[in-house]
């Protein structure tokens, strides 16, 4: 794991330098090199255009209007034809993947998110490209796993490898990676993936800074904390970074739900996105691209008041409508950059009216930023790392960690989904959802019971008692009366202290000298967590059920039978909740990839099929697809119904098919 670990952090660094790259040569295109040969350019660029607000004041506004379109247009075909998967921030997916697939992504989502995002973010698209990053990284790191056949506990730490290295390759920052890959992606912070995780962030780091240099990600100014009063306007600032990040949640996934209600083709939304993105950047060009630029001028203090509060919105919708539309990009920068413009507006208020204790606006907008990103990813941990790495400065930590818990607290108290889990739940994935964490506490004494266990008559002999333990597995004996009414319990480990004295005891009557009166009785109705606890307590292996109202007895309870209960609903529970998902899902998107080619689909019965029962079809021989489920919506009151297929039954117009099988077969079916 160490070697395959390193492996998928090298292979993640050189995705993400190659990203950046591709985001650069589009770029540059777009913003300088095509411009050029339409004879556009209003006076000479700089050279290299590394942010599109360096171009814009050279462009005409018919161009910043429709560039963002034309980037879209190569995009779209791209994410609607090859993968799905790539449309959107990246991260919920890979999250999906590890709850749904057990790490399994298809390898060309690596190559198809690069190439879509670098059309996006390079032609303007209001998004970041960690995101990207970090679903390219995840994608290597599926591809590494499949590729060795590791086994899926292995193959999810190894996606989180990726998806940690490409933050570390991104923002420079080892420590920051790691931490996103368990607290975001895994949520376990177990060592036997953690260790993995370490390795591959501090290769892709190492990575990184060969190809890139060892430079922070923003350009940090020096900072001090002025005096303790200045806690308070951080804690404050905190605050509004929380409602900030609410809002941002709630708009974006407004505006996918707008996006998703237009009546026009798939492909033409990232377009339309696109151009609703190049009218706000005519008159304001800061929200093109990541924004890194704008950033580091909010960071020095170089933006005035006005147009820090005028920013905050122009982003926030730019981004919007860039991945509401359909667009590929990431949220992270997007939300680093409303903590700068957030911060330093807040900060330049703060200062003015209390110069003499409190920092400048650049201090309050490098801790927004942190503030932000824990208010929308609900990730608090990651959100002050990852600061702290851009910095490297010990003193921010104190009012970082007060604002980013501050943002944390209010913006999961009123929001309890994170931008990333929203996605997810609306699809109809809970990856927290309220399963009882015990099984034992849903399993009851008389499902388990053994009804005939080892009785002793109370007159028995000790010489019957070891006659009946030759013969017997169990490792307890009852003793009971004529009525089968339990009198108390003989432990094969108290027999085995007397065994040598046989001759001595022979005709000594049982219920006069070994009897434990003390053996905790069951009923049946007790769960097993109880009959767990009572084991770990008595150190036996088997207790009695008896009838509470006559005290008759019942049957026993063996530990090993306890635990084969245990492992039976662990596994039935997995296999069920899975199930439950990917069946959720097919009612919301078009088809739920379960790997190596297999899905799960919903299909309105074809014409062909209305009148014919399943069993004349024949679904399963003549295309290797099995229905699993048919789904039918009463005209009337419009309730949905879902019931198990019944292989004589006619088909009837209307119905949904709820079937699994090979994409091919799939796609065959679904063209009848």
């Amino acid at each position: 794991m160490v070697l395959a670990a390193a492996g998928v952090g090298l292979l993640s660094a050189l995705g993400a330098v190659g990203f950046r790259f591709m985001i650069r040569m589009v770029q540059d295109q777009a913003f300088g090199g095509l411009p050029a040969v339409l004879g556009l350019l209003e006076g000479a660029l700089p050279a290299g255009v590394d942010d599109p607000l360096q171009a814009a004041a050279h462009l005409p506004w018919f161009w910043l209007l429709i560039i963002p379109a034309l980037g879209a247009i190569f995009a779209a075909p791209l994410i609607y034809y090859f993968a799905r998967e790539a449309k959107g921030h990246g991260v919920p997916e890979v999250m999906e993947s590890i709850a749904l697939r057990g790490g399994e992504i298809r390898p060309r989502v690596a190559l198809i998110k690069a190439v879509a995002s670098a059309f996006t973010i390079g032609t303007g698209g209001s998004v970041g490209r960690e995101g990207p990053i970090v679903q390219i990284g995840s994608a290597l790191g599926s591809t590494v796993g499949q590729a060795l056949r590791v086994p899926e506990r292995q193959l999810r730490t190894l996606v989180g490898c990726g998806a940690a290295s490409g933050i570390a390759a991104a923002f420079n920052a080892p420590i920051a990676g790691a931490l996103f890959a368990v607290e975001i992606i895994l949520g376990d912070f177990a060592v036997t993936q953690f260790s993995p995780i370490v390795i591959a962030s501090v290769v892709a780091t190492v990575v990184s800074r060969a190809f890139l240099g060892n430079f922070p990600a923003f350009v940090v100014p020096a900072y001090r904390l002025v005096s303790p009063f200045e806690l308070l306007p951080y804690m404050g600032v905190g605050a509004l970074a929380g409602l900030l990040g609410i809002v941002f949640i709630i708009v974006l996934y407004a505006s996918e739900d707008l996006f998703e209600r237009l009546p026009v083709h798939e492909m033409l939304k990232l377009p339309i996105g696109g151009i609703a993105v190049g009218a706000i950047g005519i008159f304001l060009p800061n929200v093109f691209g990541v924004g890194y630029s704008t950033i580091n001028a909010a960071l020095t203090g170089q933006l005035g008041l006005g147009l820090l509060g005028v920013l905050v919105f122009a982003k926030l919708f730019a981004t919007c409508l860039t991945l509401g539309s359909g667009g590929s990009g990431g949220i992270f920068a997007p939300s680093l950059f409303l903590g700068a413009v957030t911060g330093g507006f807040f900060g330049t208020i703060v200062n003015q009216m209390l110069p003499e204790a409190t920092g400048s606006s650049g201090a309050y907008a490098l801790v927004t930023m942190g503030a932000v990103v824990a208010a929308t990813t609900h990730a608090p941990i990651t959100a002050i790392i990852i600061i702290f790495e851009l910095t490297q400065d010990i003193t921010i930590i104190p009012p970082l960690m007060a604002a980013c818990v501050v943002s944390t607290l209010i913006s999961s108290y009123l929001h309890p989904e994170s931008i990333y889990t929203l996605k997810l739940v609306r699809r109809g994935i809970d990856l927290f959802g309220d399963e009882e964490p015990n099984v034992l506490k849903t399993l009851l004494v008389r499902d388990e019971m053994e009804p005939e266990p080892e009785t002793v008559a109370a007159d028995a002999s000790f010489n019957d008692v070891l006659n009946l333990v030759v013969q017997s597995p169990h490792a307890t004996f009852y003793v009971v009366d004529e009525d089968r009414e339990l009198l108390g319990a003989i432990a094969l480990s108290e027999l085995r202290r007397l065994i040598f004295e046989s001759d001595s005891l022979r005709n000594v009557v049982v219920a006069a000298d070994l009897i434990d009166h003390e053996t905790p009785v069951l009923r049946e109705t007790d769960d097993l967590d109880l009959v767990m606890q009572l084991f770990a307590q008595t150190k036996t292996s088997e207790l009695p059920v008896c009838d509470p109202a006559t005290g008759k007895l019942l049957g026993c309870v063996r530990q090993p039978d306890l635990v084969a209960a245990y492992n039976r609903a662990v596994l039935s529970r997995d296999l069920a909740g899975g199930m439950t998902r990917r069946v959720g899902l097919v009612s919301r998107i078009h088809r739920v990839e379960l790997g190596n080619s297999w899905a799960l689909q919903e299909l309105r019965v074809p014409g062909s099929f209305i009148g014919r029962s399943l069993r004349e079809i024949d679904l399963r021989a003549n295309l290797g697809i099995q229905v699993l489920l048919v789904r039918s919506v009463d005209p009337e009151s419009g309730e949905t119904t879902v019931d198990a297929p019944d292989p004589d039954q006619p088909l009837t117009g209307g119905l949904g098919l709820v079937v699994v099988g090979r994409n091919p077969s799939l796609d065959r079916l679904e063209a009848s």
